[in-house]
């Protein structure tokens, strides 16, 4: 693509991004109801234990699957649907967007849509680590998906206990929450971090302390319980994020 081309397209996103819709990051709502979300999964042993946690307590939760992962894992796929969760694209092999150019972005969302088609319902996507840029966005609302980030992270990508991780979304809860945890995490490789038992605890501790005031809904549900509250701020590349993850 020559320079006047690119400085064309430039131009043309310019224009189409104040109608662009913003980002959602939680619900302006009066029912007492909040959405939990895991990411990166699904894996074949966390995530079956997570399904029957959240039984126990009739809450429904969102999944957003990594692609590669779930098209290796379809009988956990399909488990979760059966549970009555809702499935939400979360890229092929969650590299992050903001560092692909606009066709790879599109591929990233059509190859994991392809692998979730038979379970998943309304086109939700959430960009991996939450970054994003005008492209990004751009392309999910041409390819009709809505975009979902959070706004409590329990920050189970660290190295916490599992009562911390609930203290951390407590403190910050409100009915209409995003609540954002991980059944796995796809791009950690040291197994301190790797762990899901502490995640299983938070969120055991979540539903036995929350359950009997809110209902946890999928994230489609929450969204028709009130207003969705948008952001129109980007989360950049962190770089020395990335780098310290892929080594991690």
């Amino acid at each position: 693509m020559n320079r006047r081309i690119k400085q064309a397209v430039r131009n043309l996103i310019g224009i189409a991004e104040p109608y662009i819709p913003g980002t959602i990051t939680h619900v302006s709502t009066e029912e007492p109801v909040a959405a939990l979300t895991f990411d990166d999964g699904p894996h074949p042993v966390h995530t079956p234990r997570l399904l029957e946690l959240l039984s126990a307590y009739g809450a429904r939760a969102t999944f957003f699957m990594v692609g590669e992962t779930a098209e290796r894992h379809p009988h956990v796929v399909k488990q979760v649907a059966a549970a009555g969760h809702e499935i939400g694209n979360h890229s092929w092999d969650h590299s992050a967007f903001p560092l692909l150019s606009g066709r790879q972005q599109r591929k990233q969302l059509r190859d994991c849509t392809r692998v979730l088609a038979p379970y998943g319902g309304d086109k939700l996507f959430r960009p991996p680590y939450g970054w994003d840029n005008i492209t990004t966005r751009l392309d999910t609302y041409l390819l009709g998906y809505e975009v979902v980030t959070w706004n409590i992270a329990a920050q189970d990508w660290l190295d916490h206990d599992g009562p911390t991780m609930a203290r951390t979304v407590m403190e910050k809860f409100v009915p209409g929450s995003i609540i954002l945890f991980h059944d796995t995490l796809h791009t950690f490789k040291d197994e301190r971090y790797r762990n899901r038992e502490p995640m299983l605890e938070a969120v055991s501790i979540i539903l036995q302390q929350l359950g009997s005031a809110i209902r946890f809904v999928t994230v489609s549900e929450l969204l028709r319980s009130g207003h969705p509250q948008r952001t129109g701020r980007y989360r950049p590349v962190r770089a020395e994020m990335l780098a310290q993850l892929k080594g991690a």
